[in-house]
């Protein structure tokens, strides 16, 4: 059965945020605003095909009589439209002032509900989400504020590097083959991640950190593979900057000694 649209109150159970946009606005009464919001830290949301996720949304609201709560909080997708997120639990406010308190809000996402969550391929969730809220003072007033913070829902992606053969001789050709994949949220599995540069990445033993040493388009099912000279014994691994959509992720090294 298909998910039916709706919010997610802070109040009581939590429900399934499924929504669609109608257009940014704010309304209410009074000086009550929030004039600030943090997602999940100031960091991406990472959502692969099993692993539930959980974040928060923090914001700080202010009031010259003080701060009631928050009644109303929901995110999605910016260009789609849509999004599927439960609130965790209710929304928690702790007193900084007379005036402000810090509200946090956790979300959930459970990859498990995105195939077949509406007609749209579940896919098209991912990329720049936004969060809307209503929040209330102990004087009356209220404030319903959409566009409140914006923050980017990724599509987890995995990289793999095999480097051969091992050891190599000095001066010596060496293979580095490796693999991208992406979550596709429609069946819950990973696929290559085709047409994607890739930079193979070297790092000396002995060093603290890696240099890119050339980049690589990937090919027919997120395969990589190159030829580079071995000149120092290391470790390589290939290294993706990721997009608006997928993240960003490095593959584990692998280490070849000069035999």
């Amino acid at each position: 059965m298909r998910r039916t649209r709706g919010v997610a109150v802070a109040a009581g159970a939590a429900a399934l945020t499924l929504v669609t946009v109608t257009g940014a606005h704010a309304e209410g009464r009074g000086d009550i605003r929030v004039t600030k919001t943090v997602v999940d830290h100031g960091t991406n949301v990472i959502v692969g095909t099993s692993k539930t996720i959980r974040y928060p949304i923090v914001m700080t609201i202010k009031d010259n009589s003080g701060v009631k709560g928050v009644t109303r909080v929901s995110t999605f997708g910016s260009s789609s439209g849509s999004g599927v997120a439960e609130q965790d639990g209710s929304v928690t406010c702790v007193k900084q002032s007379t005036t402000t308190s810090v509200c946090t809000a956790m979300m959930k996402i459970v990859p498990g509900w995105m195939p077949g969550y509406s007609t749209l391929d579940a896919n098209v969730m991912a990329g720049v989400w936004t969060v809307n809220a209503t929040v209330k003072a102990n004087d009356g007033d209220y404030w319903i504020s959409d566009g409140i913070a914006s923050y980017k829902v990724k599509r987890a992606a995995t990289l793999v590097t095999n480097a051969s053969p091992e050891p190599v001789k000095k001066g010596g050709k060496l293979t580095v083959t490796g693999k991208l994949a992406r979550a596709h949220w429609e069946d819950l599995k990973y696929y290559g991640f085709t047409g994607q540069a890739v930079k193979l990445q070297f790092k000396k033993a002995g060093a603290a950190s890696y240099t890119t040493v050339k980049t690589v388009k990937t090919g027919s099912g997120g395969k990589l593979s190159t030829t580079v000279t071995a000149a120092s014994a290391g470790s390589w691994r290939w290294y993706f900057d990721g997009t608006t959509t997928t993240m960003q992720v490095a593959s584990a090294g692998d280490t070849v000694q000069l035999g």
